[in-house]
């Protein structure tokens, strides 16, 4: 198969001819239809995630078309249309017992702790209990950006943080995640308040559901969130992952407010500040938010099915296997607008 692949950390990303996979007990052989490009691609490959053994094949979002089963699996077949969390629960420990498959104790994810979605084919474990199966109103191309950024922004507005209609929610770094919270919040009732230092994406968070947008290099952003909010916001998300963004979703919360970390915190942002003193004088919430399971997808489907949410409006640039193994190191300097999806291979 065709596949993106390194051997080093920070080295070169290449397109080689690799063996195809076959599938074990419990799997399936996907034939990759789309897959997104995503920062935590480009941390995969800078070294930041400890599961990887190199050489190694990136992509965790995707969607694509059964090709084969493996023993035990019969509610999947050749031809079927499906997408799949990026953390995929073994089905068998305590945290998927409690149906919490997001922190699984000997989680499958693609693209991290197995070869990805950047080829041809893909083998995904524990298919019985993560795959999703796709309706075919919603596009390979739409379903391969649920796979991580969506759905985590989804768990983290509508089951981490509880949101209801009126509520303010700041949502700090307009990326992928960003935008995905920005439209999922909106569709919610929330008055949201999308953060960020491009203009551009500022303005695109405008016409996804932002209220408000605040250019934080050019305003003091928690004056500016607590003035628009009358007090600070119910719920704030750190979208990007940065020791600024984190404090600063923290500090512009209202009493009794919860902060949900999404982006991922690596590098010299390994260990933040946080203004604790807040946390302890108003009650705060610090919340992490982490994938979501494949048996909550329904509820977000139908609401896409509804157009209640339009994920495919977040689709930035629909490019092939060589331009994203050409993106994946530049992620974390990439300034385009929207999620990037491979679909041609």
């Amino acid at each position: 198969m065709k596949a993106a692949y390194y051997s080093k950390f920070q080295g070169p990303v290449t397109i080689e001819n690799l063996s195809d996979p076959s599938p074990i007990e419990g799997s399936v052989v996907l034939k990759v239809e789309a897959t997104g490009v995503c920062r935590s691609d480009w941390h995969g490959w800078m070294g930041h995630d400890a599961d990887i053994e190199l050489p190694h094949v990136p992509g965790h979002e995707l969607a694509g078309t059964v090709l084969e089963t493996g023993k035990g699996v019969s509610h999947f077949k050749k031809g079927d249309r499906v997408t799949v969390p990026f953390v995929s629960g073994c089905g068998k420990c305590a945290q998927c017992a409690s149906g919490n498959q997001q922190v699984c104790d000997y989680q499958f994810q693609p693209g991290f702790t197995h070869w990805g979605s950047f080829a041809e084919y893909v083998n995904i474990h524990y298919a019985e209990t993560n795959l999703v199966h796709l309706p075919e109103e919603i596009s390979f191309e739409t379903a391969a950006g649920l796979g991580c950024r969506f759905i985590t922004s989804y768990r983290a507005v509508v089951h981490q943080g509880k949101v209801s209609g009126g509520q303010w929610v700041a949502v700090h770094g307009c990326g992928g995640v960003g935008l995905s919270a920005i439209m999922i919040a909106q569709a919610m009732g929330a008055q949201v308040i999308a953060i960020d230092i491009d203009d551009q994406k500022l303005a695109f968070a405008k016409m996804i559901g932002a209220h408000h947008t605040i250019n934080a290099s050019k305003t003091e952003v928690i004056e500016a969130v607590k003035e628009l909010s009358k007090g600070g916001v119910y719920l704030s998300i750190d979208a990007l992952g940065s020791k600024v963004t984190c404090f600063n979703s923290v500090a512009n919360l209202r009493k009794l407010g919860k902060h949900i970390q999404v982006g991922l915190l690596a590098g010299d942002d390994y260990l933040p500040q946080i203004p604790m003193h807040l946390v302890v004088a108003n009650e705060l919430e610090i919340i992490g938010s982490h994938g979501m399971q494949a048996h909550a997808y329904p509820e977000m489907m139908e609401m896409i099915r509804s157009e209640k949410l339009q994920p495919a409006k977040l689709i930035g640039k629909l490019i092939s296997l060589e331009e994203g193994t050409a993106l994946l190191p530049k992620m974390n300097e990439f300034q385009g607008i929207g999620v990037q999806v491979i679909n041609q291979f």
